[in-house]
């Protein structure tokens, strides 16, 4: 018997495949819509080799609303979503505007209108850490706490923030109007989960970030230059206010990102706090050249970059403050930033073409062996 049910939006990308890999692995069901937009398939096909379970998949776009609506009247067994599909990067949301506000806003209010209907009443969602924008405009805010002012500094960060007031106050309107039918109301719960620099890989070399096109990520971009795939990093600015001059991120390994999600959830269904945000973060910022040397030395050999200006929109730090997290989720980040380089280059080096490729038979060989171990 299942502990539940889980909607997956977006879980063939990158976070929400390794999210859907925990949740089978901790006794829930998963059903994954995507629209393979900025995805494979494929990665379905991973977390079953890697968990021996198999979520259900449609391809549905988050917008179509009445495809969301035949999903959940066939799977009425579904109580909970984890929402991720959005598109999702900071550049090119200042060049196409509406299109981020009609996926990521559009896609949300689709997805909670059919949730409504279908008595769906706990969500997740996959906010970021942009919503805080520029943290060192407020003092002491360096490492970022929740109650650090929201001011998003650009395109997607603006719709991150509008999707945390929808779901705020579709949650509070859900649970006022069951208050005040005198009908149970604490059901309706939402997590708002704003998060750092996801990366990393499966430890198996199995199961990675699959961007299509050209990825927008730091470590990701450094995979492509080690691969030789792109001649060099373009660094964004050397002049900021840091040890080196570049920005400083938090970096979170996926695994870990994934736990957090389960973490939120689980305390959702046990806890019906109504609506709450947490910061998943390792609390540990580094900067860009940092983590460069940090990717060279797990490749053995210096990677080429070149120094551009800044983009627009980009901060200076960005450091996670995850106490609360910590605090009343019982969760923490596990894992280093070294084994975040180690697992991608795995990754990397061993399945160039991503999942567009047969997985590394030594891999599915060492993984089978370790099952059987098991």
């Amino acid at each position: 018997m299942a502990v539940g049910t889980v909607l997956v939006t977006g879980g063939t990308g990158y976070i929400g495949s390794f999210t859907t890999l925990a949740l089978l692995q901790n006794g829930y069901d998963v059903v994954i819509i995507d629209n393979l937009y900025n995805s494979s398939k494929v990665a379905v096909d991973r977390i079953e080799l890697i968990s021996g379970k198999r979520p259900a998949f449609y391809e549905v776009d988050v917008t179509n609303e009445s495809a969301i609506d035949q999903v959940l009247e066939k799977h009425p067994e579904i109580d909970s979503v984890i929402h991720f599909a959005a598109l999702k990067a900071v550049g090119e949301s200042g060049e196409i505007p509406l299109e981020y506000y009609r996926v990521n806003v559009g896609g949300s209010i689709s997805l909670m209108r059919s949730m409504e209907r279908h008595n769906v009443t706990n969500i997740v969602f996959s906010s970021s850490a942009t919503v805080y924008g520029d943290a060192t405009r407020v003092p002491n805010m360096i490492p970022i706490p929740e109650h650090c002012p929201i001011g998003p500094t650009n395109t997607y960060g603006h719709t991150k923030v509008m999707i945390e007031q929808v779901i705020t106050d579709q949650i509070e309107a859900q649970r006022r109007q069951a208050q005040k039918a005198g009908k149970p109301y604490e059901q309706w719960n939402g997590a708002l989960l704003r998060y750092f620099n996801p990366c990393g890989a499966h430890p198996s070399g199995l199961m990675g970030e699959d961007p299509q096109g050209v990825p927008y990520n730091l470590l990701p971009l450094l995979g492509k230059v080690a691969t030789g795939e792109r001649e060099k990093l373009l660094v964004f600015g050397d002049d900021y206010a840091s040890k080196d001059g570049t920005a400083i991120r938090d970096y979170i390994h996926v695994l870990d990102l994934a736990s957090g999600h389960l973490a939120a959830l689980n305390y959702l269904r046990e806890h019906k706090p109504g609506v709450k945000a947490w910061n998943l973060g390792s609390g540990r910022g580094s900067t860009v050249f940092e983590m460069i040397k940090a990717f060279s030395k797990v490749v053995g050999r210096d990677l080429p970059y070149q120094v551009v200006e800044r983009r627009q929109g980009d901060v200076l730090d960005l450091t996670a403050n995850p106490a609360l997290a910590n605090k009343e989720l019982k969760w923490k980040t596990q894992l280093t930033l070294e084994d975040a380089c180690a697992d991608l280059w795995r990754w990397v080096e061993n399945n160039p073409k991503g999942y567009r490729q047969d997985p590394p038979a030594k891999f599915v060989d060492a993984l089978k062996a370790s099952q059987t171990l098991n």
